[in-house]
């Protein structure tokens, strides 16, 4: 993990309310996650993959759609480190 990416990831609010959105409901789409945003399609994707790269989130292709699940591991192992 590394934690600067999870940082940066974390820093922008747009990928926060993906983030939330996974957590109440895991396993969505790109089109149900687009929804939440004001933004294209494009842009939320480029958003996911951000994360994806951080590792809080991680994905499955089923036909041709892809769903997008929470990885809340980085975001514990920061915790652990600083407040446990």
């Amino acid at each position: 993990m590394d934690e600067e990416q999870v940082f940066k990831a974390l820093a922008d609010g747009s990928r926060r309310i993906l983030l939330d959105a996974l957590f109440a409901s895991d396993g969505q789409s790109l089109a149900d996650l687009q929804v939440r945003l004001p933004m294209t399609r494009f842009g939320v994707m480029k958003h996911l993959a951000i994360l994806e790269e951080a590792g809080l989130i991680t994905t499955r292709k089923v036909g041709r759609e892809k769903f997008h699940y929470l990885n809340p591991v980085p975001i514990q192992m920061v915790y652990d480190r600083w407040v446990d």
